[in-house]
């Protein structure tokens, strides 16, 4: 089954984008890769048509229809890399899974912990630095996607400055790239809204203004970039 044929809940092109416009840059035929937070498995049936040599990853079995081994782990352990194997791993992925832990420094120092030397991670998450977020918490003090309307996992919102200043070096990691999906536009928002939030992030300050998603292309900091 591929990863096409996998429905997810994530936002609707995400793995696409990931698979097709980040992934081929890192992903080695042949190298050992595994996703984190799989879900059904949609990413890791796109990493292994990649030719990647796949694991997936996470802590609920049912639902799984991926193609590829399957790890049942807590990604809320302090140590799960251990279990899974530290330095093991040319590609780590983990796609709208840090907005569900604990913990989000624990996480990534495990993810920094999975990497082989000169190996990257690309995690995802939901972007509540966007125009649409700015205004819904503005209006209604609550944060999109993570109200009660929303996923009712979603416990730790990742704001790109704490995420960058803060979170990647206590964490040990570098960030490699940063993209926003979509690149110049919202998915998740109403179309008939679209164009004024668009004219909105045409003259607000910052990096973040566009997109739902964040994609983070992550390297343990100890290496040269």
């Amino acid at each position: 089954m591929t990863g096409l044929e996998i429905e997810t809940t994530t936002n609707s092109g995400l793995h696409e984008f990931v698979a097709t416009d980040v992934l081929p840059r890192f992903a080695q035929p042949g190298e050992a890769a595994i996703d984190l937070g799989t879900g059904p498995g949609a990413m890791a049936s796109r990493l292994k048509a990649l030719g990647l040599d796949v694991r997936a990853a996470d802590i609920e079995t049912t639902g799984y229809k991926a193609e590829a081994p399957f790890s049942r782990i807590d990604l809320n352990g302090s140590q799960f890399s251990t279990q899974l194997g530290e330095e093991s791993w040319s590609l780590v992925t983990a796609i709208e899974v840090i907005e569900h832990v604990e913990s989000p420094i624990s996480f990534l120092r495990n993810v920094g912990r999975l990497l082989k030397p000169r190996a990257v991670a690309v995690v995802t998450t939901p972007n509540v630095d966007s125009v649409p977020a700015r205004l819904k918490f503005l209006l209604t003090e609550k944060i999109r996607m993570m109200d009660k309307l929303g996923e009712p996992t979603h416990i730790s919102p990742i704001f790109w400055d704490l995420f960058e200043r803060q979170f990647l070096p206590r964490a040990g990691l570098a960030l490699v790239e940063h993209h926003l999906y979509p690149h110049h536009g919202y998915n998740m928002s109403r179309a008939r809204y679209s164009w004024v939030l668009g004219s909105i992030a045409k003259v607000l300050p910052g990096k973040c203004q566009y997109g739902d998603n964040h994609v983070f292309v992550l390297r343990r900091r100890t290496e040269d970039l």
